[in-house]
């Protein structure tokens, strides 16, 4: 377990459901990974990239809903600039990406 912080610490990550639009392969990466596009509804699309390539086929993400972080600063990746993260569990090295049970609006906060 990593240290323990408060709910304000918390309450500071922006958590939000988007659904991906577009995938694209990600050579110039160090670990396999696509580029995802996401709509976040309100907030715009945001570009990030995702080393999701053991579990998930390109043609499987485009209109699935993902859970990200919206609110941490850009970051280069390669010639690639992401704009969120998404949110994966771990196991064995491989992410499975975390989702609603049921679609929701895209933009709809994750508390």
């Amino acid at each position: 377990m990593k240290e323990t912080i408060n709910f304000e610490n918390f309450s500071a990550v922006d958590l939000r459901v988007g659904t991906i639009i577009d995938v694209h392969d990600f050579p110039e990466a160090r670990n396999p990974a696509y580029q995802l596009h996401i709509d976040f509804g309100d907030l715009g699309v945001k570009k990030t990239s995702a080393q999701i390539t053991a579990l998930y086929k390109k043609e499987e993400l485009v209109n699935r809903q993902i859970v990200a972080v919206v609110n941490f600063p850009k970051k280069q990746i390669a010639k690639f600039m992401s704009e969120c993260l998404v949110l994966g569990a771990v196991k064995h090295k491989d992410v499975m990406l975390l989702h609603p049970e049921v679609k929701v609006e895209n933009g709809t906060p994750v508390l």
